[in-house]
């Protein structure tokens, strides 16, 4: 017997070896796959939806409701979302999400007789300015969500809330 034979033991050992490791990959990689296959994903884009024409919308915030396409794995609905819409200063649209920062409650404008001129959140008593900044000293640490928002043939669009920094 020269140096470079294997014994029988040895090539059992690498034999059984060797299928144990393909046994295990077999078995890990649908594992690895789940768990890996959502960051790889792409998101979910939303299409742009029109809310109201742009002539309805004055400097006062006013809440409009529309309707959204929602997939939900394999279930498909149509979801109501509201938005808060003004015109600031500049004449430009502003487009804020209802949602408060703190708890995901419902703010309302001009709600409560202590704060006049401020979005206010019942649930906690949270603040807003006019331009969705959170008011320091209140509940939420963050400032509204603001919709992308677009004007065609005199029709506003909103898409996607997506949030800001924190003021």
């Amino acid at each position: 017997m020269s140096k470079e034979d294997i014994s029988r033991r040895q090539f059992l050992n690498y034999t059984l070896t060797g299928v144990g490791g393909f046994m295990a990959a077999g078995m890990l990689m649908p594992m690895v796959r789940f768990a890996i296959d959502p960051i790889l994903e792409k998101g979910a884009s939303q299409d742009m939806v029109a809310v109201t024409e742009v002539s309805k919308i004055g400097k006062e915030p006013k809440r409009f409701n529309f309707k959204i396409k929602q997939k939900d794995g394999w279930y498909e609905s149509e979801v109501t979302q509201s938005a808060w819409v003004y015109k600031n200063g500049k004449g430009e649209l502003i487009a804020l999400s209802p949602v408060c920062k703190h708890l995901g409650c419902t703010i309302d404008w001009n709600t409560d007789p202590a704060h006049p001129n401020q979005f206010y959140c019942p649930c906690h008593g949270g603040r807003y300015e006019k331009d969705g900044t959170n008011i320091k000293g209140t509940p939420p640490l963050a400032p509204l969500d603001v919709y992308d928002s677009q004007v065609k043939d005199g029709k506003l669009y909103l898409g996607k809330a997506k949030p800001r920094k924190g003021a």
